[in-house]
């Protein structure tokens, strides 16, 4: 005898149902789960089998069975989703404020600052909350940038003539970011790295054997971004001032020269006064003190370190002068220019509502 299978409840339809299942099988753009569940009950409807109806609707047809069942037991409601076990976690608004002051002002015991996991022990929260939390309220408890405010006394003077230079350079001149990245050193590693692999950073010895130092002279174009160097075993005055007699020959005659400089008593010694004397047209600007954010040319530098120097490899200094000129040259074939944007009252600004903050701070 031929196997018949389960007998199947019978499907009827009522006007309203046959009507509402019609409506919802024909979205195309959204609840598309539910225009197949209408489908579905509207082909058993027309008494096709499961095998049949679902080879039409391209489903399977335990799928096709399910929903046949949940129709005929809740009717239309059978064709929503039931709700899953347990509710979403809601947390209140007291239990976010109380984690945000707690984030902002206090410290865990026995730690500087707070962590995920110490947050989560104090609320009860789980972690993931917390960081969460952190997130969406831009708090980065684990970070720490550092700063120092200028004591120059003639520190308003000084970032005014040298955010003028950046924002209104004047005609006929060029201006220069000038600086030294002193101590520069040939580093050779103890033993060979090991290349990075798919899953796997490069790896490398955390010793090394000192090989000696340089000094890298550096003159940034704030119009264009090239570069003049020069390459010195040291900073000293005398150092200096050939590097100054270098980019006096560069630079083309008739453009006056402004070169922005930081405080080393180099750029100040009586050998440069001298020289800037014999040589008119070129003019030293310099930042306040602890103000090098000012002076474009770190920029250019942080760009060396991290190109070239941070894993560097040599075994002289020579190696490693010739690979820092064949580096500026390469950065001259495609140079970078930074723009300089904030206005000096902006920048005043800014530092007067850190003051204000530091002072709060303190009571």
């Amino acid at each position: 005898m031929p196997r018949t299978g389960r007998p199947k409840a019978e499907l009827v339809l009522t006007a309203q149902e046959r009507e509402e299942l019609t409506r919802w099988s024909r979205r195309h753009s959204s609840a598309q789960a539910l225009a197949l569940r209408s489908r579905i009950i509207l082909g058993c409807a027309e008494g096709a089998d499961n095998k049949t109806v679902a080879a039409r609707l391209g489903c399977a047809e335990n799928t096709v069975g399910k929903w046949r069942r949940r129709f005929v037991a809740h009717r239309l409601d059978g064709l929503s989703d039931e709700p899953r076990p347990g509710g979403p976690r809601t947390i209140s608004v007291e239990q976010v404020e109380d984690v945000i002051v707690a984030t902002l002002e206090s410290t865990p015991p026995n730690a500087t600052h707070w962590t995920r996991s110490k947050m989560a022990e104090r609320t009860g929260l789980s972690k993931t909350t917390i960081g969460k939390i952190w997130h969406d309220f831009g708090l980065k408890p684990h970070r720490v940038d550092h700063f120092k405010l200028s004591t120059d006394p003639l520190f308003i003077d000084k970032l005014y003539d040298v955010v003028g230079l950046y924002l209104n350079p004047p005609e006929a001149a060029v201006v220069l970011c000038v600086d030294e990245k002193s101590q520069v050193q040939a580093l050779q590693r103890s033993q060979p790295a090991f290349p990075m692999m798919p899953g796997m950073p490069e790896r490398r010895t955390h010793d090394y054997v000192r090989h000696g130092t340089t000094t890298l002279f550096a003159a940034m174009n704030v119009a264009d971004g090239t570069v003049i160097s020069s390459l010195h075993p040291r900073h000293r005055a005398v150092e200096f001032k050939k590097f100054l007699t270098k980019i006096d020959t560069e630079v083309p005659e008739g453009l006056d020269i402004h070169l922005i400089c930081d405080n080393y008593g180099t750029h100040k010694h009586p050998i440069i006064k001298t020289w800037l004397a014999d040589h008119p047209r070129v003019t030293l600007h310099f930042t306040p003190t602890y103000s090098s954010w000012l002076n474009l040319v770190e920029r250019f530098f942080g760009y060396v370190t991290a190109d070239l120097l941070q894993r560097s490899d040599h075994r002289s200094v020579q190696a490693l002068e010739a690979d820092i000129r064949t580096w500026v040259k390469a950065w001259n074939t495609n140079p970078k220019t930074f723009v300089w944007t904030k206005t000096t009252d902006q920048i005043l600004g800014s530092l007067g509502r850190l003051i204000q903050r530091i002072g709060n701070s303190e009571h």
